[in-house]
């Protein structure tokens, strides 16, 4: 570990440019991917800033991971689907479920009705 702790770090962040602030009072951080979340619940979250970025460092004790029985689909691949079948979003985002994410399959079902 470094000499002087704390203070010598934060002088050093400052000459980089980076602020760090601890945010008080989190009670929960969700991360959601296609497939699952993880939620962590009482974390502790470190915001360091740079000029145009922000690095959120999360730490906890535990968490818990949540597959997801739905599929998350982007915004893109249901306006793909929807532009190449020639349906609304709703109905690009139905095929996209029933079709489980495949996006051939879905602008299949939707074109040899």
């Amino acid at each position: 570990m470094m000499r002087g702790g704390n203070r010598e770090m934060r002088r050093m962040m400052d000459k980089m440019g980076l602020d760090m602030n601890e945010l008080s009072n989190v009670q929960e951080v969700i991360i959601k991917t296609d497939k699952k979340e993880i939620i962590i619940a009482k974390p502790s979250v470190t915001e360091m800033k740079a000029k145009d970025n922000s690095i959120f460092t999360v730490t906890a004790d535990s968490y818990e991971e949540k597959e997801l029985e739905v599929p998350i689909f982007s915004e893109e691949d249901i306006q793909l689907v929807s532009l190449q079948s020639g349906v609304d979003e709703e109905k690009a985002r139905i095929a996209l479920e029933e079709a489980k994410g495949d996006l051939a399959q879905a602008i299949l079902s939707l074109t040899s009705a």
